[in-house]
């Protein structure tokens, strides 16, 4: 409704900024975030920490953890989770991209930021046995969100928070 109330010429702008950004939008050839460039503003960084990678399933989650403000690492976007009944395995994901970097750089700790779905926590699980050996695995700690009741959460989210707790300052 609100396209169909613009003017011909607004609709028409919309519609080349759509085809201009699909085109000149692509991939970060190290982490596979969306970039108009070869590589993508974080990795282009020098002042994020290049031994701390944070791996999650698309851009839109590094969007959101950027929003935290609180990651000083790099990322490497997988590109999906692994799901069997999708016909996507590992294989499929930029799961040797990122065993490369480990091995390149100095990487101190890769953080496992996945959904806890199912095909999220297969991949989390995949990813950990595959990285343990070559340095320090640790996931995103999953929980209440503020102002959540108790009550209604699910055994499994209940069961996360609980897991990921820490000390009271």
């Amino acid at each position: 409704m609100h396209i169909l109330k613009k003017s011909e010429l607004e609709v028409e702008q919309l519609a080349k900024a759509l085809i201009d950004a699909k085109q000149q939008v692509g991939l970060c050839q190290v982490c596979f975030h969306l970039s108009a460039e070869p590589t993508c503003d974080i990795c282009r960084n020098s002042q994020r920490d290049p031994q701390t990678i944070c791996v999650v399933a698309d851009s839109r989650d590094v969007i959101a953890l950027e929003r935290t403000r609180e990651f000083s690492g790099k990322y490497h976007v997988l590109g999906g989770v692994i799901s069997p009944m999708d016909g996507i395995g590992p294989e499929q994901l930029n799961i040797s991209s990122l065993l490369q970097r480990i091995n390149r750089q100095e990487v101190k700790e890769v953080i496992v930021a996945v959904s806890p779905t199912v095909e999220g926590e297969t991949t989390t699980l995949y990813l950990g046995r595959l990285i343990a050996p070559l340095t320090k695995v640790t996931r995103i700690a999953f929980g209440l969100p503020m102002g959540g009741d108790l009550e209604y959460a699910d055994e499994i989210t209940l069961a996360r928070a609980l897991e990921g707790r820490r000390e009271i300052d």
